[in-house]
């Protein structure tokens, strides 16, 4: 252990003990915790997203918990350094195991719990298998996993009050997921997008490629000064990183669809779409490949 460090703990021993997520301010009263590019699998470790949460007067929002209840209880303990006051709200943008499965470390506040209407169904879904891959996934961290459905459905554009600031909440249809869901902060014109953005990392398909080709376009119309994508760092160029994220779907669509007219197999498929893409995104191999893997066999049937 370095001398300086040594000295720092001896004399500050509190030091050791924290173990808070590291966050950034990207606006007053707005932080994000940077999740790492990983995949979900064997001890991926449950911090690849972006997290984080918005404090008001009255108290905070929380978008996203992270992929273990000790992720979670790591960012509450990074809100509890910079605030008191009561966390109200526990977003969740989709069903995703990286965004959700933090929310247990928030069942002592009490908050409200929020999340697309069709959230609860797809937790209940899937339910079985987050909880049986979890221990592979993050090990004993594993332990306390719940997967808490929403108290506060949303069915169409709502707002929520924080004192002082206001967020509103919109759904979307079935697109990168079953369950996405956008937070809007008014009063710093931040987006929350969930991962119907994808910053750096190739973006992957677990809904429907059409719709959310469409809600890149409804996006673009928030008048956002900076945005948070589901992974990736912030952004304050939103129709540019909106580019690129269609960019890549478009050219996934155009080759999978080339290679099925060709009487190309999907293994050869996977091989071959998108591949003008591949430096251009982090994780390329691993996601192109499953989504070539899902769209293939619903363009045969065009």
């Amino acid at each position: 252990m370095p001398k300086l460090l040594l000295l720092l703990l001896v004399f500050f021993p509190t030091l050791a003990l924290s173990s808070a997520l590291p966050v950034e301010e990207i606006s007053p009263g707005v932080y994000v915790h940077h999740g790492v590019h990983k995949d979900i699998n064997v001890d991926y470790g449950g911090d690849i997203c972006n997290i984080g949460f918005i404090i008001g007067n009255k108290g905070v929002a929380v978008i996203d918990t992270g992929g273990s209840p000790k992720i979670g209880s790591q960012l509450r303990e990074a809100i509890r350094s910079l605030t008191k006051l009561p966390i109200l709200y526990v977003i969740n943008t989709h069903v995703h195991p990286d965004h959700v499965l933090g929310n247990a470390a928030f069942k002592q506040d009490h908050p409200i719990f929020v999340g697309h209407s069709k959230l609860a169904g797809f937790m209940a879904q899937r339910k079985d298998a987050y909880l049986r891959n979890q221990p592979e996934w993050v090990g004993a961290d594993a332990a306390g996993t719940e997967l808490i459905p929403p108290t506060m459905p949303i069915t169409a554009t709502s707002e929520i009050d924080l004192g002082g600031r206001t967020l509103r909440l919109t759904p979307y249809p079935a697109a990168h997921s079953p369950s996405d869901l956008t937070v809007f902060d008014t009063s710093s014109n931040t987006l929350w997008t969930g991962d119907l953005l994808f910053v750096e990392r190739t973006p992957s398909i677990d809904g429907d490629l059409f719709a959310w080709l469409k809600v890149i376009e409804q996006l673009r119309e928030t008048q956002a000064t900076r945005v948070v994508p589901g992974h990736g760092t912030v952004v304050t160029n939103l129709s540019s990183a909106l580019d690129d994220e269609k960019h890549y779907l478009s050219v996934l669509l155009t080759d999978v669809r080339s290679a099925i007219k060709h009487g190309d197999s999907i293994e050869q498929t996977i091989s071959t779409a998108a591949q003008s893409e591949h430096k251009k995104w982090v994780l390329f191999d691993i996601i192109n490949r499953r989504n070539v893997a899902l769209i293939f066999p619903i363009l045969e049937w065009e």
